[in-house]
């Protein structure tokens, strides 16, 4: 019985590697002091599951930006517009696809980014052209797992999956299919797995999710032939193939009769699927238990654990039997050790917790236990952790009656503007008097060093509430004023008091508890320190009243309130396992909807209602879609309604496919909607226009992700191809996203930038009229 992980955080627990991969993009550290940095993060995950007892300890799961994105680099799968430029080195090739260069004569985009599945981690898509050659570029996985060895570890290299890699990109012309590409890809895996073999390695991970998503009869095929010619040219290679997120389903039968040594299953997202697999397992197939769950924080409960192994051992024999977390740990904060403020995250909630460091443990208990579990210390480990998951059932600080209540209570009635968009277009166009291509911007705008140490000043007491008020209130008016100066048409008051736009309400509603160094990477150095939800949500008091309305006492100019929707608080957040996701959400709609009636009573006439992870909250398999909409939007729609037609809903939406879903985006029946276009050039507009879709669109034209500022031409051309397909009337003009992350200078020049392209597009449509 072996252990293993799919995967460690690479973020390092203090956030090493974003603070020194900002410091490097800034010019502060070399090249050779930032790879200090991952070398150091490496070599203290690896020696972490070494020393706990990890039998196969993993590499290559460490990443600089993206896993995806270094699996581009590895196969040469770079898009032509980065190939010739002057780069000083491959690292910074690789950020300049990550995140854009406009520097030293060199001024290329961003490639696209999207969500990983249904997580709120972000990957670099690939593209792909017809004929797509590769070669391997990037010895990375190979380097890493050298490295490892020099410390006497070896490894178990993981990579993505070719099959999973091709699904995962984009075709950049038409007339073929990216899974085609699988003939001019393989060999270079092959070479991969040559170089790995001569190295010295045994086993090799492949992660193939799309084995847990709906598969044609053609990719299928592929995903057949792919593993039989890795077999038949790597016999004595143990390869896991690692499935993950959703149950095999349909495909459990190709997976198990694939010709590998080992299977992974997430037995925490689809526990029913083990019986079938232990039914139908060939002899020569281990079974990797992924039991350990590596996308949440609680605690693994041992006893359900242990009987699911027993279970696979009495089917399968304990050779064949592996102990793993569910997926990689990317998605958890990384050491619970380093909570110690009771005042933040209490002993009692601490102790139904598990983050990755601790996940490693289990993974490496659970064998132990199940192994020789009649020791007077394991007995005591088994009583411990019962004793901490029968805590958190009958805990008071679970359960509030008048929220059950209320969300018992919720009505039709309850998720239903007054009037249709039709008639309520009318009254908001006479009510808040915009012009065409009105401008605004997503929310929020640059948090300063300076202003994070107002913050942090504030919770370690060396400054007064009045201190840090007042010079929130003076940040605020300067974002004001500024923003009146360059002439956006709704303004926004900046969020400076904000953390974080799930981090701020949680702290303001009851039901969440945070932590100091709970750190999750989004994407790149972005990393979000998602709240924890333990027990029932209600709001004991306004949470943006304060600020909203202290902004539009500033302007006559409108303000929008600004608010996190309960689909988006709810996926970005570790949600309680104790009670349906559905009824969690509804408890947090009934606060925001609380919210958005405060709001409207103290004068703010617009009001966005962020949405970013409606799409990504989407289960894998369509044939589970509908269930989970009806809830979700229906969330939405409660947390927007019971206000009166002139008050306009904003909700925002970022990194998302939305043609298979936009007639539930319209259902959601917010008065404008604003997108992230501009990666895509626009094309995710087309689903928009394809439907016909009623209301008012904001397609984002440019990208805040990266550094580069666009000018104006680039935006009116974006703008002439969303009029192409959008009426014009219905058009609104602003980024992508919020601005929290850049700096003021490139905020200021993209978005006087943008107010231009507005502006330009108004003049030639009244000169057009005349």
């Amino acid at each position: 019985m072996k252990t293993h992980i799919l995967g460690y955080p690479r973020i390092g627990s203090k956030r090493e590697l974003k603070k020194a991969c900002e410091q490097y993009w800034s010019g502060k550290i070399s090249t050779d002091e930032l790879k200090k940095v991952g070398a150091d993060i490496k070599n203290y995950n690896w020696n972490l599951q070494k020393e706990a007892g990890i039998d196969l300890v993993t590499t290559n799961d460490f990443s600089y930006y993206d896993q995806v994105l270094d699996m581009t680099l590895t196969v040469n799968a770079i898009p032509e517009k980065y190939k010739n430029l002057d780069f000083k080195s491959e690292l910074d090739l690789y950020f300049a696809m990550a995140r854009g260069h406009q520097k030293n004569n060199i001024d290329v985009p961003a490639m696209e980014m999207t969500k990983w599945f249904d997580t709120n981690y972000h990957y670099i898509v690939p593209e792909f052209k017809k004929e797509q050659k590769f070669n391997l570029f990037s010895t990375k996985v190979i380097d890493e797992f050298q490295e490892a060895k020099k410390q006497g570890i070896i490894t178990k290299p993981v990579l993505i999956g070719s099959v999973s890699y091709l699904l995962l990109g984009k075709e950049k012309e038409e007339g073929f299919h990216r899974i085609d590409l699988i003939t001019n890809l393989l060999p270079v895996y092959f070479e991969i797995l040559n170089q790995l073999e001569k190295a010295g390695a045994e086993w090799i991970q492949f992660d193939e999710p799309f084995l847990a998503l709906d598969l044609t009869d053609k990719e299928k095929t592929v995903i057949a032939e792919t593993y039989t010619a890795i077999q038949e040219k790597f016999p004595k290679l143990k390869i896991i193939v690692a499935t993950y997120f959703e149950g095999l389903q349909d495909n459990l039968k190709l997976a198990i009769n694939l010709p590998v040594n080992t299977l992974h299953i997430d037995l925490v997202r689809y526990p029913n699927q083990l019986q079938e697999v232990l039914e139908n397992a060939p002899k020569n197939l281990s079974i990797s238990l992924g039991i350990v769950d590596g996308r949440n924080v609680w605690k693994n409960d041992y006893q359900q654990s242990l009987s699911t192994i027993q279970k696979a051992v009495d089917m399968l024999g304990k050779d064949r039997v592996l102990i793993s977390t569910s997926c990689s740990s990317l998605h958890v904060p990384c050491d619970l050790e380093n909570e110690n403020n009771e005042d933040i995250l209490t002993s009692e909630i601490k102790n139904w917790l598990a983050f990755a460091k601790q996940k490693v443990n289990e993974v490496v208990t659970l064998k132990q236990l199940f192994l020789d579990d009649n020791t007077e210390n394991n007995k005591k480990v088994v009583a411990e952790n019962r004793e901490a998951i029968e805590s958190k059932k009958t805990s008071s600080l679970i359960n509030n009656p008048e929220v059950k209540y209320r969300v018992t209570t919720i009505s039709d009635d309850d998720a239903k503007r007054k009037s249709p968009f039709s008639s309520r277009k009318i009254i908001q166009n006479k009510a808040l008097n915009l012009p065409l291509y009105p401008t605004t911007t997503i929310g929020s705008f640059p948090q300063t060093k300076e202003v994070r140490s107002w913050r942090s000043k504030f919770k370690k007491e060396e400054i007064s509430q009045k201190e840090y008020e007042d010079l929130l209130k003076k940040e605020t008016e300067k974002a004001i004023r500024w923003q009146e100066e360059i002439d956006i048409d709704v303004l926004v008051h900046g969020e400076f008091e904000r953390n974080d736009m799930v981090e701020y309400f949680g702290e303001k509603l009851n039901g969440f508890v945070f932590t100091k160094f709970g750190w999750v990477q989004s994407y790149g150095s972005r990393c979000v320190k998602p709240p924890i939800i333990f027990g029932d949500i209600s709001r004991p008091n306004p949470m943006t009243v304060k600020w909203t309305s202290y902004a539009q006492s500033l302007t006559p100019k409108l303000v929008k309130g600004m608010l996190t929707g309960p689909v988006t608080i709810l996926q970005w957040s570790f949600v309680r396992n104790d009670q349906e996701r559905s009824v969690t959400c509804n408890q947090i709609a009934l606060a925001i909807r609380d919210e958005v009636k405060d709001l409207e009573n103290v004068g703010i006439k617009i009001i966005q209602i962020d949405e970013p992870a409606i799409r990504e909250g989407l289960p894998l398999r369509k044939s589970d879609w509908q269930r989970y909409l009806k809830w979700a939007i229906n969330a939405f729609k409660i947390s927007s309604s019971g206000i009166n037609d002139e008050t306009q809903i904003h909700t925002h939406m970022c990194y998302s496919e939305f043609n298979d879903i936009i007639q539930n985006i319209a259902d959601m029946d917010a008065d404008v909607i604003t997108i992230e276009c501009s990666r895509s050039q626009m094309e995710l507009l087309d689903a928009f226009a394809d439907f016909n879709y009623p209301n008012e669109i904001g397609p984002g034209v440019y990208d805040i992700h990266s550094p580069r500022v666009p000018n104006k031409d680039e935006m009116v051309l974006l703008l002439n191809k969303a009029k192409k397909v959008i009426p014009k009337e219905l058009l609104w003009v602003n980024p992508d996203c919020g601005l929290k992350t850049r700096g003021w200078d490139e905020t200021k020049k993209a978005l006087t930038e943008m107010v231009t392209a507005a502006k330009t597009l108004r003049e030639k449509t009244v000169s057009n009229t005349i």
